[in-house]
C-alpha cells in the first residue's frame, strides 16, 4: 500500500517538475493521463450500490440496539399509549409504528424506507413522544394527529399523520370542540 501512493506522488511530482524545466507544456500533460490510465486499471472498479439495492438491504437489516436507554416507569407508561399500526399520512405518505416484543417501551418507526429505533422520552404537554438519538429523529403523537421529524436536518418527514382511532378522534373533535381557554367555567366568554 505504501508503495502505491510513493508511486502515485511521485508519478504527480513529476509532470510539475518537468513543466518547470520545460518551456512547453504539451508533454508533461500527455505525460501526466498516461500514468492515471495505468493506475486506474490496477485498482479495482468501484461499484455504486442502487438505491433500491440499499433500500433492500436496509429493510431487512435488523436495526442494531447499541442505545444504552434505560426507560423509567413513567417512560413505560408512555410507551403504553403509543398509538401502532399503519398511519396514512398528508401526500400519499404513510408511516408505521410496531412494538418492539423483545424490548419493551421501544419502537420501530418506519416510512419511505427510512427505519428508526425509538423510545419514550417525556413530554411537558403531554404530547406522545417518540426519539431516536442516534439519527434525531422524533415522533410525535397528538390525540389527532401525529408527524414524523428528522430534528438534526430540520424537517418534516411526515406531516398529519392519522391511525384510524386518531380519525376517530378527530371527528370527535368536530361535533364537540374542547373549550376555549378565554372561556369560563359555565362556558361565557369573559
Amino acid at each position: 500500500m505504501k508503495k502505491i501512493a510513493l508511486i502515485a506522488a511521485v508519478a504527480l511530482a513529476l509532470p510539475f517538475g518537468a513543466l518547470a524545466q520545460s518551456s512547453t507544456p504539451a508533454k508533461p500533460a500527455a505525460a501526466k493521463p498516461a500514468a492515471k490510465s495505468t493506475e486506474a486499471k490496477k485498482a479495482s472498479p468501484k461499484r455504486q450500490v442502487t438505491r433500491k439495492a440499499a433500500k433492500a438491504v436496509e429493510e431487512v437489516t435488523p436495526i442494531s440496539d447499541d442505545t444504552n436507554v434505560v426507560l423509567t416507569d413513567s417512560d413505560l407508561e408512555v410507551a403504553k399509549r403509543v398509538s401502532t399500526g399503519k398511519a396514512q399520512c398528508e401526500l400519499g405518505a404513510d408511516v408505521t409504528v410496531t412494538e418492539d416484543e423483545k424490548k419493551p417501551g421501544f419502537f420501530t418507526v418506519t416510512t419511505k424506507g427510512l427505519r428508526y429505533r425509538m423510545h419514550p422520552v417525556e413530554s411537558r404537554t403531554g404530547a406522545i413522544r417518540l426519539e431516536d438519538p442516534r439519527a434525531g429523529a422524533m415522533w410525535l403523537q397528538l390525540g389527532n394527529k401525529s408527524m414524523l421529524m428528522n430534528q438534526k436536518a430540520g424537517l418534516r418527514i411526515a406531516d398529519e399523520c392519522q391511525t384510524p382511532a386518531q380519525v376517530a378522534f378527530a371527528e370527535e373533535m368536530k361535533k364537540n370542540p374542547p373549550k376555549s381557554l378565554f372561556e369560563g367555567a359555565d362556558g361565557d366568554k369573559k
